[in-house]
């Protein structure tokens, strides 16, 4: 019987085995943007503009030195105008250019 019992689980797992499978990806064609400042000085959240049609609510992020922690948000590689403001006063507007996979830290006031 542990015979038997033996055979049929090798079988079967010989049968189960599919190979090896190949998968090629590339990079997704997106970039981050991370709000840096005081989170205490900006106790409500940020509305950034970007090319003057997409506007969004943001958080800001505490500076570390080593690794960038806390929220980024996606947006399109390329050259955008972002704009920011806090409390409907414009606290930065600037032209900047991301590349594909690149967190750009935008440090405020």
């Amino acid at each position: 019987m542990r015979k038997i019992f033996t055979i049929t689980f090798t079988l079967f797992f010989l049968i189960s085995c599919t190979g090896v499978k190949t998968v090629a990806t590339g990079l997704e064609s997106e970039a981050y943007l991370s709000f840096i400042g005081n989170p205490s000085k900006y106790k409500n959240e940020l509305v950034v503009t970007v090319d003057e049609d997409t506007s969004f609510n943001a958080e800001v992020n505490k500076p570390y030195s080593k690794r960038p922690k806390g929220t980024v948000y996606a947006i399109s590689t390329g050259k955008h105008l972002v704009s920011i403001t806090y409390n409907n006063e414009l606290i930065y507007n600037k032209q900047i250019f991301i590349s594909t996979q690149e967190t750009k830290k935008i440090n405020l006031p």
